[in-house]
Parts: C-alpha cells; sequence; structure tokens
C-alpha cells in the first residue's frame, strides 16, 4: 500500500528504552534541580505523575503545557515560575544524562529516510507530555535530528495525548492528511496500534520493545525494527 504519511513513535520504538528505567533516572535529575528551590522529593514526583495524568485527560480545550503547569501549581508546594523555568533548560542539558539508560539504535535514522522515501510526510508521533526540548534531546540519541520530520509533537503544540485517538486526528488535520493514507509505526499495543487504529491510521507493531496491550492483543502486521525497515524500504 502507499502511504502519504508515515507516523514514528519514539521511546521503545526509535528510541529503545525501558520505560520505568528511563523514568526513575529522569526524575532523579529533575528532583536534583528543584529541591534547592522549596520542593520535597516525594511531593514533586507526585505533582509530575498529577500533571502527566491530566495531560493524558485533556479535553483538548487547551495546550497540554497549560493543563500540566496548572495542575503543578495546584499540587506542589513551592515557587512554581522558578519551576518552570528550571525546567525549560533542563530538557537540553542535564536531561541528556539519562540517555545513559536508552539503548543504541545504528537503524533508526535508516528508518525515517525510508519512510521519507516511501511517502510525502514523516511524524514523530512521540507522546506529547514533555516540551519540545526534551523531544529534540531525545531523538539525538538517535542521531536524529528535527529536519527529518515535518512535525514533532510536543506539549506546547498538541491537545491530546496518547492514547486518545484524538491525538492522531488532530495530527492528521494539521498537515491536512486524510488518516487511511497514515502508517503509524510504534511498540505500545493500546496507544500506538489500537489508538492509531481508532483513530482510521493503518498500523505496524515494533517488537524488539514491546509493551503488550492490557486488554486486546494486537493482531495486525509486526516485526522487529530491523523488519520494520525492509518493510518500509519495500513499499
Amino acid at each position: 500500500m502507499k502511504y502519504k504519511a508515515i507516523f514514528f513513535d519514539l521511546d521503545g520504538t526509535l528510541l529503545p528504552c525501558h520505560i520505568p528505567t528511563f523514568t526513575k533516572v529522569y526524575f532523579s535529575e529533575l528532583a536534583k534541580l528543584l529541591i534547592p528551590h522549596g520542593y520535597e522529593k516525594e511531593s514533586l514526583i507526585n505533582a509530575i505523575w498529577t500533571g502527566t495524568k491530566k495531560m493524558v485527560l485533556n479535553d483538548g480545550s487547551r495546550v497540554n503545557r497549560d493543563v500540566f503547569w496548572e495542575s503543578f501549581a495546584e499540587t506542589a508546594s513551592g515557587d512554581v515560575k522558578a519551576a518552570e523555568k528550571i525546567c525549560d533548560a533542563f530538557y537540553s542539558y542535564e536531561f541528556h544524562r539519562a540517555k545513559a539508560v536508552c539503548g543504541e539504535n545504528p537503524l533508526a535514522a535508516e528508518a525515517v529516510k525510508a519512510a521519507r522515501n516511501a511517502s510525502e510526510t514523516v511524524v514523530l508521533a512521540t507522546n506529547p507530555i514533555f516540551p519540545m526540548a526534551g523531544q529534540l534531546s531525545r531523538i539525538s540519541w538517535v542521531d536524529l535530528t528535527p529536519d527529518m520530520f515535518d512535525l514533532i509533537t510536543a506539549y506546547e503544540n498538541s491537545r491530546h495525548c496518547k492514547p486518545n485517538p484524538e491525538y492522531y486526528k488532530d495530527i492528521c488535520k494539521s498537515l491536512s492528511l486524510d488518516p487511511s493514507e497514515v502508517l503509524m509505526i510504534g511498540n505500545d499495543e493500546d496507544e500506538d496500534m489500537h489508538a492509531g487504529a481508532a483513530a482510521g491510521l493503518s498500523t505496524y507493531l515494533v517488537t524488539d520493545c514491546l509493551i503488550p496491550s492490557k486488554t486486546t492483543p494486537y493482531n495486525g502486521m509486526k516485526g522487529t525494527f530491523a523488519e520494520m525497515v525492509e518493510y518500509l524500504k519495500a513499499l
């Protein structure tokens, strides 16, 4: 099938990553910077998780960034303006220390280039719970650059999150794409496969860092990352 656009997930797909380990390191590094500004570690982590959950439940009325920081201000006790300023810088600098717990993927750039050759539009459809600086830092860990994508979703430019199908519909609408002409490639059966399919996208499951569905096994196209690259080359 000829696709007009190909969407890629990042964590566990282009970037090999064990989410619990990654999150532990990431939160630890961020806490080091925020605790001196009046935040207690446990309440800080709770505020981050609560804000993240609020973004996942975003009804689309505001961008995710506004939802997160409003929730953070309600949950955490400390200087919120200082926290936001620190976080903005953190994702371009200290956040890179989390690369140590992520894997290498020498085929990442090859996959994106194959997608570019096979379609008109390539999107980094990574869950927009991070600021753009965080998305750009993470793609650099597998030697990808912003110019390789027509759109990178982040909490500044998105109003929904995975696994809400509206997240995928928003991308298609912003790029004037018919969902039936889009292929979503990811490693999470619920967030990437089922949510993508619910939005009308075709889907391909990468199994290297598979996150299985909590309720419904995926029965569509699937393969290892290397097999997925060969699939794209054959389109």
